[in-house]
């Protein structure tokens, strides 16, 4: 066994869910995918019994200790993967993550990342500034998230976009469909945004070590049980959006981790993986021109059938 061992107690509101999604609702640094490994391994105990199903579920007030396996040495091979290139040059590049594409590789996700497959377009062409495994990594968006990201090239742009970001100057628009009528056409949400201690997957309003967080609402159309709204981040604290638009009771289309516990995994019967946002406007100041540039996304294929099934109806 490991010497890196983890232990999570099942709280109430855990109590019923089965092992793999208890351990990838309540750690940071396990998916669910690569939980089941662990427990088929023989490396997840509840109470002090090994269990290899991974579909045992958990009672209220059970200790589920998961045995870490060493850290392999951080290394990251590039893979020619297909990328949506939408703007390169010798300082930054913009990419359109598609959704299910994981940004940077972690436990379970060691290959087939956003950063694996720019190694393979641009080389050594990145910045070397937050480490070996996010080269070029300014900032990201999650894994079911799709849309415009940029990329810096080296390590001054790096900088640059990097300062852009804490001023809070950077253009971030996305647009995303939530749960039920959202009955003002704009409102902005201001609310510090820290970890769940309920739940280490997630964050919360006032949750510990909780930061400043500002979001702007603004609606775009509204199906009755659903919203299509655009959100402007002032700020980009992780989860963001799907932290605020939980706390105001209106949870994104699909968010399982934010939304209902129990939901649907279609929508007018669609089959949806993961949240309904998009992050389809970025825009910057270029770290040596000094222009402002602006680049625009369009809606992933499954969002706009979901958004021509609500029209229909």
């Amino acid at each position: 066994m490991s010497d890196c061992i983890l232990t999570v107690t099942a709280s109430a509101e855990d109590a019923g869910s089965r092992l793999d999604a208890f351990i990838g609702y309540n750690t940071d640094e396990l998916s669910r995918s690569y939980a089941v490994k662990l427990i088929e391994k023989g490396m997840v105990s509840v109470n002090g019994a090994v269990i290899t199903s991974k579909k045992q579920a958990v009672a209220e007030g059970d200790a589920v200790t998961i045995n870490m396996p060493d850290p392999e040495p951080l290394s990251v091979k590039a893979e020619n993967i297909p990328l949506d290139i939408v703007y390169e040059d010798d300082d930054v590049a913009v990419i359109d993550k598609p959704r299910g594409m994981v940004v940077h590789p972690g436990p379970g996700n060691p290959s087939g990342t956003l950063v694996n497959a720019i190694m393979y377009h641009m080389g050594d062409s990145l910045s070397s500034i937050n480490g070996v495994i996010r080269p070029g990594i300014v900032h990201r968006i999650d894994k079911d998230t799709s849309g415009l990201l940029m990329i810096a090239k080296n390590d001054k742009a790096h900088e640059s976009l990097a300062e852009q970001l804490k001023e809070h100057s950077v253009t971030r628009e996305y647009t995303a469909l939530v749960y039920d009528n959202l009955k003002e056409d704009e409102i902005t949400i201001d609310e510090p945004i820290g970890r769940d201690e309920r739940n280490r997957m997630r964050h919360a309003v006032n949750g510990s070590g909780a930061r400043h967080a500002v979001t702007h609402i603004k609606v775009l159309e509204r199906f009755g049980r659903y919203t299509l709204v655009r959100a402007r981040l002032e700020t980009g604290r992780t989860h963001q959006i799907r932290v605020h638009m939980a706390y105001i009771h209106h949870p994104l289309a699909g968010d399982e981790l934010y939304g209902p516990r129990r939901q649907s995994s279609k929508i007018e019967g669609i089959p949806v993986s993961g949240q309904l946002l998009h992050a389809g406007t970025l825009g910057f100041i270029h770290p040596s021109t000094g222009r402002y540039m602006e680049f625009h996304s369009e809606l992933p294929e499954v969002f706009e059938q979901v958004l021509a099934k609500l029209r229909n109806n």
